[in-house]
This record gives C-alpha cells, structure tokens and sequence, in this order.
C-alpha cells in the first residue's frame, strides 16, 4: 500500500490559462514545484489524477502552478480545494537532525532519567521552531519546543525521543 503526504492545497484558479493558486505544505517548494516533477490530486470522491507540473511562481503567499495538458480556466475549475500529494519514494533526504513530521507523530518521548511522557501526537509551527505536542496517557499534553536545549536523542528508528526538561517545561 503507497503512503502519500500532503504538498499543498488548491485554494483558487488564477487568470484564464488554467493556472491555479496552492497553499504550501511543503518545506521545499522550489524543489518539489519544478518543471517536469509529478505531483498527485486528490479530490474527494474522485480517482487520482497524476500531473506533471508545467510551470511554478511565487505570487503574494501563493505558489502558481500550471500543469502539463491544463492551459484553460474551465479544465482546472474542477481541481479547487483538491490535495496534492506526493508518495513515500518521492520524499527527499534530509539533512542530520531533520526530520519529516510523520516520522516524529507517534514516537514514545521520555526525560534523560527515563520517565516516559506519553506519544507525540501532533506538531505545531508557531515560529522560531516547532512545539511537539505529548499526549501522556492519562490524557494531560504537553508542549515540548524542538530546541537543542531540550531535545537531546531523535532515534526514528526505535521511535524514541529523549528530551532534558527545562524547569517549568512539565508543570
């Protein structure tokens, strides 16, 4: 069974030649957007349509893109509010100490003494860096900042992250 992540969201079309406005999920879009890369929609109800990407620009807090077969308004109208995704063997290498966001959601997190703190269960982007949100299992969260200070062991593999809390961090 293929795995798909989320690249972006079609928010609108933009202008008349079947160019259509998306709402980034990527952290990659200069890469992911080039000409001749495929992409994957999926609309609700509907089989997936594969796309070649024909062209990509930025515009305000939008990316632009246009695909290959698509140069008409009426041929895209239908794509609006469409995901379009990407399947695992199209994933890039990352750099050390980065990480894709499914491969820290659901990793057990325990203190440098052992102490387990629940599962990850989501990861919010506020700024500076991302807050891990810990589900411990009797229900309370815990926001964990992805910063050095804190988070001392990501093992992907094991499914394990080893944090040291700051003072204040658990309470």
């Amino acid at each position: 069974m293929e795995k798909w992540f989320n690249v972006g969201k079609i928010v609108n079309t933009h202008g008349i030649k079947g160019e259509l406005k998306v709402l980034s999920m990527t952290d990659f879009p200069e890469e992911r957007y080039q000409k001749g890369n495929e992409l994957t929609l999926f609309i609700e109800g509907k089989e997936p349509i594969p796309l070649t990407i024909a062209s990509y620009r930025k515009h305000k807090n939008f990316d632009l893109l246009m695909f290959e077969g698509y140069s008409d308004i009426n041929e895209v109208e239908g794509f609006k509010q469409g995901i379009l995704k990407v399947d695992e063997s199209q994933l890039q290498d990352l750099d050390e100490g980065e990480f894709y966001f499914h491969e820290i959601i659901g990793c057990v997190v325990r203190t440098t003494s052992g102490d387990e703190l629940g599962v990850v269960k989501e990861i919010l982007s506020p700024g500076a860096n991302d807050v891990w949100v810990v589900k411990a299992p009797r229900g309370k969260e815990h926001l964990i900042p992805y910063i050095e200070d804190i988070v001392k062991k990501v093992d992907i593999a094991q499914k394990e992250i080893i944090i040291e809390p700051m003072e204040g961090l658990l309470s």
